[in-house]
């Protein structure tokens, strides 16, 4: 299973912590990580991914593969900033948000307009006004959680 982590790509602490876990127990699974390969939450669920032997997946925003984190599997620069979001959206079959701002916010827009399960941890919250996305968007208090979730049906 191809799971997008989405987050900030600023350090901090307690979602680096947490996108780290979420990295490691997903890869534990034997599920691949799909993200946009730089710092904060990128970074750390890498690093997760990478220390148990998984692997991820990285859609850079620009064109030097140099550029991603150094936990990054295989880097793939697109040239396309942030345009790159869908493509992270696209490739993943759900996904979970750690914390995060308005980049994350438009891959949860993103994914939850291509109908894809998105799990939140300490993230945006979604509110729709006609309900049709309320099943899609599911919260998690925690990394366990939000793993668990995104392999319920």
């Amino acid at each position: 299973m191809y799971v997008g982590i989405i987050g900030t790509g600023e350090y901090e602490p307690e979602t680096y912590k947490d996108a780290y876990e979420v990295g490691q127990l997903l890869a534990k699974r034997g599920a691949i990580i799909v993200c946009g390969g730089l710092g904060g939450v990128m970074e750390a669920a890498c690093k997760g991914v990478s220390e148990v032997g998984g692997i991820s997946i990285a859609f850079l925003p620009g064109l030097d593969k140099s550029e991603a984190n150094p936990y990054v599997t295989y880097p793939l620069p697109t040239g396309l900033g942030e345009m790159r979001n869908l493509l992270i959206v696209r490739a993943s079959e759900a996904l979970i948000a750690i914390g995060g701002g308005f980049g994350t916010l438009s891959e949860i827009g993103f994914a939850l307009k291509t109908g894809k399960k998105v799990v939140l941890l300490k993230s945006w919250e979604c509110k729709d006004r006609e309900r049709r996305f309320a099943a899609s968007v599911i919260y998690a208090r925690n990394p366990y959680e939000a793993v668990e979730k995104i392999f319920t049906k």
